[in-house]
């Protein structure tokens, strides 16, 4: 699935790229010694503290439903936002026989708040080989790792929520939690309730948790690279980028 060449969207910040970089193994000196790094103010780039977020980020104002996955009989909350039901919650299941999804900084603390992280082909349900070939497959309701009745979200599906809360340029402030970013949490007007899972790769680096969150979607780019959304936590927009399949990110799911 490709994008339009004049799709609009913001130009992808600075620290966006460094973070990319870190990811991608080239290490935590070219992230915290660029001359162009952000300030003191910025959030760390390990993990944060998980305990004091765990379950009361959620806002008091929104009705969820819940639900319960079968395979390991965790429960999860939902929410209904522009007529498609979304998890209130990062998925946080665990593949049988698969050691790639894992929690930031292999701390189950972080998996307990933030759900577990996944690379794109484990996100999908599909075979390894494809983080590194064109799958080719459709992104429409595709179940992925989902629970049963569940899909990973189409870009199409991540731009109608967008749609649904009025657009990308402030998606971010209005689907943020309350509470458990680093700073500049967000008003969580329709109980989307996000919370920033960070990232990793499979080299054992980790960043971003409590400043910023990746979800995959079901849609490739080409061999190499899928379609996430981000949102940080000093900015108000949430948008689309393309990512590495061999990152690690969160997963949201759909209700069919």
């Amino acid at each position: 699935m490709n994008k339009t060449a004049n799709r609009a969207r913001h130009a992808l910040p600075l620290l966006h790229i460094l973070i990319l970089l870190f990811i991608g193994g080239i290490g935590v000196h070219t992230l915290t010694s660029c001359s162009d790094s952000k300030d003191d103010d910025d959030p760390p780039s390990g993990t944060s503290s998980s305990s004091s977020v765990s379950g009361s980020h959620f806002n008091p104002s929104i009705q969820y439903g819940s639900f319960t996955d079968s395979r390991d009989n965790k429960s999860y909350k939902k929410v209904t936002i522009g007529g498609k039901t979304w998890m209130a919650e990062n998925l946080n299941y665990d593949v049988p026989n698969n050691t790639t999804d894992v929690c930031h900084s292999n701390n189950s603390s972080n998996c307990a708040t933030y759900g577990r992280l996944y690379n794109w082909s484990t996100a999908m349900g599909i075979d390894a080989s494809y983080n590194d070939s064109y799958w080719s497959g459709s992104d429409v309701k595709h179940q992925g790792i989902c629970p049963d009745d569940w899909y990973l979200p189409s870009d199409a599906d991540w731009d109608a929520l967008m749609t649904a809360v009025s657009g990308s340029s402030t998606a971010g402030t209005k689907l943020k939690a309350r509470t458990g970013w680093y700073s500049n949490s967000g008003t969580d007007d329709y109980g989307f309730s996000a919370l920033p899972g960070g990232g990793g790769n499979s080299d054992g680096n980790f960043v971003g948790a409590g400043g910023y969150g990746y979800w995959w979607s079901a849609a490739e780019l080409n061999s190499d690279y899928a379609y996430g959304r981000y949102m940080y936590y000093d900015y108000e927009y949430a948008n689309w980028y393309y990512y590495d399949k061999d990152y690690l990110f969160s997963v949201r799911c759909l209700q069919d």
